[in-house]
């Protein structure tokens, strides 16, 4: 090697050396000047919120500024439109379902609405099997002699359900073991009642009847079988 190499190559170590001690090196850690914020973390920011790399800075007095205030949502009523929260009905339902975790308020209106439609056409129709499924013995018992002694006197209901105006529940509670809900049903019916020669003796089968019952459902709660039976019925006004 001549002598110009080797100066130049003591050269270029030396501007080698001093340009690393002027720029440093990388740790691997850092992040290329010319690439965006990481765009999942923005994205996190909420509306009018910087990068996710801003701090806010405190205002003159040193005070850090305040949080955002974050509005909670408005939750639904436990019981829907079922029942008024607090209310006595409210808090009968809770007593219920604290009992059976898998009692729903509003799936038991809708079964209610259909078990009644049933029951007010399997009494027209003299229907005993399908009475006894959905009451319980004495009110059973009850019907049965209504139909008896309708068939006694050679009389034959005709009732066509038109439909359920409403289905509220007046009242709900737990006696001992025993889950109890009564509703007040307001429906339609045509109904008319014919004796042996086929003359109407009550009722209409031209005109529409508004009828109102106040029926009370109710169902063992430490019972496998789910089926709620009617327990009591009265007339409402």
């Amino acid at each position: 090697m001549d002598i110009y190499t080797i100066v130049f190559l003591a050269l270029a170590v030396f501007i080698f050396f001093r340009l690393r001690s002027v720029l440093g090196t990388k740790t691997g850690q850092e992040r290329d000047p010319f690439q965006p914020g990481d765009k999942n973390r923005d994205a996190q920011r909420g509306p009018g919120q910087g990068p996710a790399d801003v701090v806010p800075l405190p205002n003159r007095n040193g005070q850090q500024p305040p949080a955002p205030v974050v509005q909670a949502e408005p939750t639904e009523p436990r019981w829907g439109d079922v029942a008024t929260a607090g209310s006595p009905v409210a808090r009968g339902l809770d007593a219920i379902a604290a009992r059976d975790p898998s009692f729903d308020a509003i799936g038991f209106v809708g079964g209610a609405k259909s078990a009644y439609e049933m029951i007010v056409l399997a009494f027209a129709g003299g229907d005993r099997r399908t009475l006894r499924d959905l009451l319980a013995k004495d009110v059973f018992e009850g019907f049965e002699t209504a139909i008896k002694e309708r068939e006694t006197r050679g009389e034959a209901v005709e009732t066509r359900f038109v439909g359920i105006e409403k289905a509220e529940v007046t009242d709900a509670q737990m006696r001992g073991d025993q889950a109890q809900v009564t509703l007040k049903f307001v429906s339609q019916l045509v109904t008319a009642t014919r004796d042996r020669s086929g003359a109407v003796v009550d009722g209409s089968p031209d005109r529409v009847t508004d009828v109102t019952d106040i029926w009370t459902f109710a169902r063992n709660a430490t019972d496998r079988d789910p089926n709620w039976r009617l327990i009591a019925t009265e007339a409402g006004s």
